[in-house]
């Protein structure tokens, strides 16, 4: 009965990645932002610097938000996703055109390419917790606000 539930709880934070995976690559922030209430906890701890004082999942909205506010075609592949325990991690590729002021540069109309990493804590069935590291060096080198 051990090994079945541990089957159930590894499938039920492997829905709700995908879930909010899918979310993310309608590019619809109505979308995003109603799948956040649905499988993230309301105190959500996101431990990633974050241009934003909101907390919780206001943070992540807000940080959807902002990106596809840069980035209207924003796309997120999942190239590897491990789950262990409570956590699951993920290492991304994220695609887009940048077509709105990102970290102060203006829009260029370039193609980004970036690689991120994230680690996502479930309880309860949620995502109760998320760490992120994201390449920015690459996002503002391809946007042309650093040298290469």
């Amino acid at each position: 009965a051990g090994l079945g539930l541990i089957d159930l709880h590894m499938q039920l934070r492997a829905g709700h990645r995908r879930r909010l995976h899918d979310a993310v690559n309608t590019g619809d922030a109505e979308v995003i932002a109603r799948t956040i209430d649905e499988v993230v906890e309301p105190n959500l701890r996101f431990h990633a610097p974050i241009p934003t004082d909101a907390t919780g999942v206001q943070a992540l909205k807000q940080v959807w938000t902002m990106l596809l506010r840069a980035f209207p075609d924003l796309h997120v592949t999942v190239e590897d996703a491990i789950a262990e325990g409570d956590k699951v991690v993920a290492r991304n590729t994220v695609t887009g055109t940048h077509r709105g002021e990102h970290m102060g540069v203006p829009p260029t109309g370039n193609a980004i390419r970036y690689s991120e990493i994230f680690v996502l804590r479930f309880a309860g069935g949620r995502i109760a917790e998320i760490w992120g590291v994201v390449d920015t060096l690459s996002q503002l080198r391809q946007m042309g606000a650093i040298r290469a």
